[in-house]
């Protein structure tokens, strides 16, 4: 049976623990103190030195026990701002933060399962095969533990995320390609009551290009925001610099391009309307996610939901997570739904029930 109580604390234990994107030493020092009396071969690579970060992933791997091909399952330590000094609070079964943070479920709660399913085994007996655990660093930033993930440790080449919201038997095969988009104007400044028509307005070139883009809902499978403009100056002097800065998504990477080069096409025109120049650049931030029908991972998986007695829902989402960089590395790869719910918001929440049910769908899992 999963140990409801010592799951709890385990994850009272780590929200507590402050962990910004970037700063989440701490969470791994404690993930350390807590495994090494277990015997397992605990490793933290060098991914932080990549940007910046005060630690690097913490990778365990647990002998095998039993027969079977190695797996891994994967939560991230990170949590979005305001992360600083959360005070969980518990009452009928729901945990909550004191209401002036996030509670950091989002993904210590992944955290959480995956260590009470391992401490599940153990303490059952039960045979597993060599396991893996990845408790990576910088995720709700750009994926940066993922990126620079030392995986020439990791044998495993299936791997099982625990970092979505939705009831558990939610399982996440589709997820989009994300390029992010930097467009600056450059036009002419002049002074604008006493001789305009000298200048060239970079914002009226931003505001020509942006009427013409098709922006937000694309299709089904794709979006596309302006999130920010940046620019200018005093209201007596035409702007000659703005910039746009935003995003594109899409489950398909042919219709993602398509999209990024209407928007530059949308520059182009305006440009040429009004007499300025402008710079486009693009960058790919993590590549798509699309887990075959007959994955053999996503078979096994339903499987240990329905023996649970979980409802399915196999399904996309439109946001990125560690998943998408394992995927892109050529590796079976699921994200399961936790339960956590509200994430990245002060209202966040998660029942204790759901961290049950996500520790002993990960416990089967494990199991193979």
């Amino acid at each position: 049976m999963i140990n409801s109580s010592r799951l709890t604390n385990t994850f009272l234990d780590l929200v507590r623990i402050d962990s910004p994107s970037g700063r989440e030493k701490a969470v791994a020092d404690h993930l350390c103190r807590l495994l090494v009396p277990r015997g397992y071969d605990i490793h933290v690579d060098n991914a932080g030195s990549f940007f910046g970060g005060d630690s690097g992933n913490v990778i365990v791997r647990v002998p095998a026990t039993g027969p079977g091909d190695a797996m891994a399952f994967s939560a991230h330590m990170d949590c979005v701002d305001p992360c600083i000094g959360v005070e969980p609070v518990l009452s009928d079964g729901v945990i909550r933060s004191a209401g002036n943070t996030v509670l950091g479920g989002d993904d210590k709660a992944g955290i959480s399962a995956i260590l009470e399913a391992l401490f599940h085994l153990e303490d059952a007996g039960l045979p597993h095969p060599e396991l893996f655990l990845l408790f990576t660093v910088c995720e709700e930033a750009g994926m940066f533990g993922a990126k620079h993930l030392d995986f020439s440790r990791i044998k495993a080449k299936e791997i099982v995320v625990l970092d979505s919201s939705g009831n558990v038997g939610t399982i996440i095969v589709r997820a989009p390609s994300k390029a992010g988009v930097t467009i600056t104007f450059h036009g002419r400044s002049a002074h604008a009551g006493i001789e305009p028509e000298k200048g060239v307005s970079a914002i009226q070139m931003a505001a020509s290009a942006v009427s013409r883009m098709q922006l937000l809902r694309i299709d089904e499978e794709t979006v596309a925001n302006l999130g920010r403009i940046e620019g200018g100056g005093q209201t007596n002097i035409v702007p000659d610099c703005v910039t746009l800065t935003g995003e594109a998504r899409s489950q398909n990477n042919a219709k993602l391009m398509a999209q990024i080069e209407h928007m530059r096409l949308c520059c182009v025109t305006a440009c040429q309307e009004l007499g300025g120049s402008f710079d486009f650049s693009h960058e790919i931030s993590y590549p798509a996610m699309d887990v075959s029908a007959d994955s053999r991972l996503l078979h096994r998986a339903l499987h240990a939901c329905n023996d649970l007695n979980l409802t399915v829902a196999v399904k996309g989402t439109g946001g990125g997570s560690d998943a998408n960089i394992f995927s892109g590395k050529g590796l079976s790869c699921i994200n399961l739904g936790i339960g956590m719910s509200r994430v990245h918001t002060t209202d966040e929440f998660i029942r204790v029930e759901d961290m049950v049910n996500a520790a002993q769908l990960t416990a089967a899992l494990m199991q193979r």
